[in-house]
């Protein structure tokens, strides 16, 4: 049956709507994309869109000659590899736990965390007790304070509790303990959610820079969002700048700034077309509850 007059006037709105929308987020994109392949002097005359006018590689050497930016490189990945796998492990097993209707104080640890949805102790309380546990410029601070996510657990409690119970009862009289039904049993079968958090907290782990700006003075142990927060602030310039290790007309502040974004944005946009196949079913299956 072919669609009416309305639903072909609302699919064609709906296809320019994302026309728009698309371009606005590629545009910046591939612009910026075109000035860090584009002598830095040359792109500062303007009049460059959606290709470099005097093509260089130079602003990505000058980036990749500064070893500052393959440690934070290391730090960025591994804080970003521990802290999903951490995250996944402490949040599924709680919400594994809190759909279980038998368990004891359940309803009380529900309330609780919805509690902390809607009241938040702010950033003071919250540099304070970072302060306290030690974890003040250590590596830690990335990955401790955010092993627990309340907001995915919801997610994941309502996945498990929608599995059938028979699965885990022929699992019992076969002799399985309860850890070897949660990571032998539910989490095969909850890849499609668990990949949807990951994500999620995956992106939080690469993008996020204000962790490092607020506990960690140590330069070892900053990520590259900060590296680049701090180019972007002109303090990363300078600093390379006075490195020394590339001594060159064809390259600016503006430049060198656009290629790191694309240096650092790069590596989860290649990531997310291998989870995107997940993201919508997982966030159906954890989000719908009959």
């Amino acid at each position: 049956m072919g669609l009416d007059r309305g639903e072909k006037i609302f699919n064609m709105f709906n296809m320019l709507f994302m026309i728009v929308f698309i371009s606005v987020i590629v545009f910046p994109l591939i612009n910026i994309i075109a000035l860090s392949f584009n002598n830095g002097y040359d792109a500062m005359k303007g009049g460059i869109y959606l290709m470099p006018r005097e093509f260089t590689l130079v602003n990505y050497e000058t980036i990749l000659k500064d070893t500052t930016i393959y440690r934070a490189f290391g730090v960025t990945v591994a804080k970003t590899v521990i802290g999903v796998i951490g995250h996944l492990a402490i949040t599924g097993a709680a919400a594994y736990a809190l759909s279980k209707s038998y368990l004891l104080g359940r309803k009380i640890f529900i309330r609780m965390g919805i509690i902390t949805m809607f009241f938040y102790g702010g950033m003071i309380p919250s540099f304070l007790v970072v302060k306290s546990l030690g974890l003040a410029n250590s590596f830690w601070v990335y990955i401790i304070p955010v092993l627990f996510s309340f907001y995915d657990m919801i997610i994941l409690m309502n996945f498990f509790r929608n599995l059938p119970e028979s699965i885990e009862e022929s699992a019992k009289i076969d002799g399985a303990s309860v850890f070897q039904i949660f990571f032998k049993i539910i989490v095969p079968l909850s890849f499609p959610v668990l990949a949807t958090i990951a994500l999620f907290h995956g992106v939080y782990q690469w993008n996020d820079f204000f962790v490092a700006k607020l506990y960690v003075t140590d330069k070892t142990l900053y990520p590259i969002q900060y590296y680049l927060y701090q180019m972007l602030t002109s303090a990363g310039a300078a600093s390379s700048a006075k490195a020394g290790v590339y001594i060159s007309t064809a390259f600016t502040t503006q430049s060198l700034q656009q290629a790191t974004m694309i240096i650092t944005t790069l590596p989860i946009m290649l990531v997310y077309p291998f989870l995107q196949k997940y993201f919508i079913s997982g966030m159906l299956v954890g989000g719908v509850k009959e």
